[in-house]
């Protein structure tokens, strides 16, 4: 009798918390033991699992192995000469900002929360505000270890298997389990950024700035009021920053400049009521938001500039216990305001609002086969999970953003269909034949690469 790794059968969601789906958990304490499931677990194929923060089924495997990542050493290392890092895939940003943030560095790199793992923004190709200048997760990455399939335990970089370096960038973990990466940090004068922020009339306005102005910032994002119509459709404000120098910060502070400041935080401890969260209240947030945010200037710390939702602890509860779907997408420049007034239209004539809407524009595309953005203008919504209706819904948006030429975002997509992804990601053939040829036996799989035809089903 073969003693397989211990396992046990679990109901697992993304932080969307939908769908739910039975997985069967692994959770390895070291190298040996995360080798050993690869090689001998029983199940047909297995994915990795990080903090579990992409929203549907990317790190889910339906009565299939899921591993844990988080029991491994996250190992972190910082050089404060190079400020090169080297750290295990299961840190998190937040370990990282920890450890570099008092020291002069932050990440160039980041996306809306820093509780996610290392391995977990390299599968999705994570980016930040600064897209637009600075790209993804991948110009900060100098080379990271994986273990494959196969077994084989591989550095990956641009001069080193560069083929499935790229492909691990955005490949949602299909490529195997990242065990360890090297960053590139940045080294910083304060841990301050200037902000500037100013409110857009509507759509048309907000494009016209985003245009425009973008280009004076590091750091450039917008809060969109999606359920808006008429003259104000598309109203925005726009939330825009650059690093703070010690001479930009007030004498109170200048004592401390790279101080990693704890924000008073909050903690959601139950499900909200799925009623509490309707277009009612929805309008009023959207309303006070657009009053209270009048142009101005001003000095932020950067989790607060950064991180706004990780103040609120399981905020993903104020959506019920039937989970939220966040839908992001990109849109190219040339279709963006078509593509765009389209789809806001579409989601209010359907009865739905998002609670939390960002637009930001996207510089070129990467050479990663699945990675998400290409140049042009993004915008992510969070739908509260009402059903049937709304899965109508995103399949509509699916198809208008199809037409335009855009893509949806995988570490956000819980239910996009294989033709439409085919249309959007036309170098699947390429990240195919790189995932056939370091992992040949598909050990490697999970509910959503299946369900969008990324692998054949078994």
């Amino acid at each position: 009798m073969v003693d397989h790794p211990a396992f046990v059968p679990t109901q697992l969601s993304g932080w969307g918390q939908y769908p739910i789906q039975m997985c069967d958990l692994y959770r390895p304490q070291n190298l040996e033991e995360l080798q050993e499931i690869v090689r001998s677990a029983p199940q047909a194929d297995l994915i990795s699992r990080g903090k579990g923060r992409s929203y549907g089924d990317a790190a889910l495997n339906q009565a299939r192995g899921v591993i844990l990542q988080s029991g491994l050493d996250p190992a972190l290392n910082l050089d404060a000469e190079s400020g090169i890092l080297e750290c295990g895939a299961s840190a998190s940003l937040a370990d990282i900002l920890d450890c570099a943030v008092p020291r002069g560095f932050f990440l160039p790199i980041t996306p809306g929360t820093k509780h996610i793992s290392v391995g977990g923004a390299i599968a999705a190709d994570v980016h930040g505000k600064n897209h637009h200048r600075d790209g993804t997760i991948s110009s900060q990455l100098l080379d990271f270890r994986i273990l494959t399939g196969t077994g084989a335990i591989l550095t990956c970089s641009r001069q080193d298997n560069s083929d499935l370096f790229w492909a691990t960038l955005g490949g949602m973990g299909l490529t195997g389990a990242v065990l360890a990466a090297r960053l590139q940090l940045r080294k910083t004068e304060t841990a301050f950024v200037k902000t500037h922020t100013e409110r857009c009339r509507d759509l048309d306005d907000a494009l016209e700035r985003i245009d425009s102005g973008d280009g004076d910032y590091e750091y450039a994002v917008a809060w969109i009021d999606c359920l808006a119509r008429g003259r104000s459709l598309g109203r925005s404000v726009l939330l825009r920053a650059n690093p703070a120098l010690l001479r930009d910060l007030p004498a109170r502070i200048q004592s401390n400049p790279h101080a990693n400041a704890r924000l008073l935080s909050l903690n959601m401890p139950f499900h909200w009521p799925s009623a509490v969260l309707n277009r009612f209240t929805m309008r009023l947030f959207n309303a006070a938001f657009f009053r209270a945010h009048r142009g101005k200037h001003a000095i932020s710390h950067c989790n607060r500039y950064f991180y706004p939702l990780d103040r609120v602890g399981h905020w993903n509860r104020i959506y019920g216990r039937r989970g939220v779907l966040q839908y992001q997408i990109v849109l190219p420049r040339e279709s963006a305001r078509q593509g765009l007034t389209e789809i806001l239209e579409r989601t209010t004539a359907a009865g739905h609002g998002s609670f939390m809407a960002v637009l930001k524009s996207t510089g070129p595309a990467n050479a990663a086969p699945l990675s998400f953005p290409i140049e042009g203008v993004s915008l992510a919504l969070d739908f509260p999970n009402t059903g049937s209706d709304l899965l109508a819904l995103l399949k509509a948006l699916d198809h208008t953003v199809v037409n335009h030429g855009g893509r949806v975002y995988l570490a956000k997509d819980s239910t996009l269909g294989p033709e439409d992804f085919r249309a959007m990601y036309p170098r699947l053939g390429e990240f195919r034949a790189v995932k056939e040829k370091y992992d040949p036996k598909t050990r490697f799989s999970s509910s959503q690469a299946r369900r969008l035809g990324i692998v054949d089903p078994l």
